[in-house]
């Protein structure tokens, strides 16, 4: 059998294949951002690809590699380059993933002590094939980086693990990672054409779930928006991540992969994502990063000092 060729968008995406292509707007000049060229981004390029592991940097095509890699940052996406699911908006591959790889945990550790980095994002795509959806890896490679660099603070960005027992949320909240996020995508009404593999209710409550097992874990969620909600439905998403207690809600614009992805509906201006913002911090949250590039892993170790500052200032004050 002749091995897929991710390269190409139609084995790539192959459920997208069939779709009639969607229109691709110019971005505002807001959007863009240049060509990675520096030496800083050169030198994480090849650390990464040294220890043969996997970002979603590259497989989601953000737009911030540059910015990041030039500094050391990376955000590692453990569990191979395939995922189960085939959400409209998600530049990763799709399709059946390969067999756990037992070294990688180790492999993520060496290139984060060899990075040298302060903060670690950890993803992964999603595993509907495992009965634990992969949260014993995901708690196997918090225990290597703790083991590697116990000096670096740990964020997980997980799968909602919609078809695994509860047990599963549990086995990564028991390895203690720093922040954990999971993030909702998008608002509930636009579920079923965006993110049709999941459940806008059980990830919040996956949410919950954490806060409940560990209260001194931060929790963050992230959406996109110009893909079609209106201002209320945001507003709702935050009263709903509030209710749920999660400290870090960040928001950012969608961006278009391919013509057969979801299509951006507008381009949300600076001063929509400022208000975003405040209202955000009206509502309770102990930090908001709200850009026309913000991604979840964006600035994240910045992010995570001052989410702990503010932590720390609330408690000051109560």
């Amino acid at each position: 059998m002749t091995p897929r060729d991710l390269k190409l968008p139609q084995e790539r995406h192959p459920e997208k294949a069939h779709r009639a292509d969607n229109p691709q707007p110019k971005k505002p000049d807001w959007i863009r951002v240049r060509a990675p060229t520096s030496e800083g981004y050169k030198k994480t390029r090849d650390i990464l690809r040294e220890k043969k592991l996997v970002t979603v940097c590259e497989e989601a095509g953000c737009p911030n590699v540059g910015e990041c890699w030039s500094i050391g940052h990376a955000t590692m996406m453990i569990m191979g380059d395939i995922c189960t699911r085939g959400c409209a908006f998600c530049n990763i591959a799709t399709g059946k993933p390969r067999a756990l790889d037992a070294f990688e945990p180790g492999r993520v550790a060496h290139a984060v002590s060899e990075l040298g980095l302060k903060h670690v994002v950890v993803t992964s795509v999603d595993r509907d094939d495992l009965d634990d959806g992969g949260a014993e890896h995901f708690a196997m490679t918090i225990r290597a980086i703790r083991h590697r660099a116990p000096g670096t603070t740990i964020e997980v960005l997980t799968p909602d693990f919609l078809r695994c027992p509860p047990e599963a949320v549990q086995t990564v909240v028991t390895a203690r990672p720093d922040v954990f996020n999971h993030n909702l995508e998008t608002v509930p009404g636009l579920y079923p054409e965006v993110r049709p593999g999941a459940r806008y209710f059980a990830s919040l409550r996956l949410l919950q779930r954490v806060k409940d097992l560990d209260p001194t874990l931060f929790t963050k969620s992230g959406i996109m928006v110009g893909l079609g909600e209106d201002r209320q439905a945001v507003l709702q998403v935050m009263d709903d991540l509030r209710a749920a207690d999660v400290d870090f809600l960040t928001i950012g614009q969608y961006l278009q992969p391919t013509p057969k992805h979801h299509a951006v509906a507008r381009f949300v201006t600076p001063d929509e994502f400022k208000s975003y913002e405040a209202a955000a911090y009206a509502k309770g949250f102990l930090m908001v990063s709200a850009t026309p590039l913000t991604r979840s892993s964006y600035h994240a170790g910045e992010d995570f000092a001052r989410l702990r500052a503010a932590r720390l200032a609330k408690l000051a004050r109560t």
